[in-house]
């Protein structure tokens, strides 16, 4: 089971990700409005972007932090499963 945790990068993933929703509400209502197409696709390229960079904070900050620890506590056999890494990597 993977160790739930909280990092420094949370709360501005959590405000990126808050905007992104607005952003992603905002498109839905151009939509319902019979807004221009290349108006519709620029919105949805911005709510893109800010959903790819808060999945990139996130990430880099979870190998980061964690990956230090792991290297920390790494002491003769004792060393700590790279599966998480591994696992979150994918999603680059």
């Amino acid at each position: 089971m993977v160790k739930a945790s909280r990092h420094e990068s949370h709360p501005l993933v959590a405000k990126r990700l808050k905007r992104a929703n607005g952003h992603l509400s905002g498109v839905i209502n151009m939509i319902e409005d019979g807004r221009p197409c290349v108006e519709i696709a620029q919105q949805l390229f911005a709510v893109e972007r800010a959903i790819t960079q808060a999945k990139r904070v996130l990430i880099q900050d979870h190998i980061d932090h964690c990956l230090d620890a792991a290297l920390e506590e790494r002491s003769g056999s004792s060393a700590r499963d790279t599966s998480e890494f591994k696992e979150i990597v994918k999603y680059l």
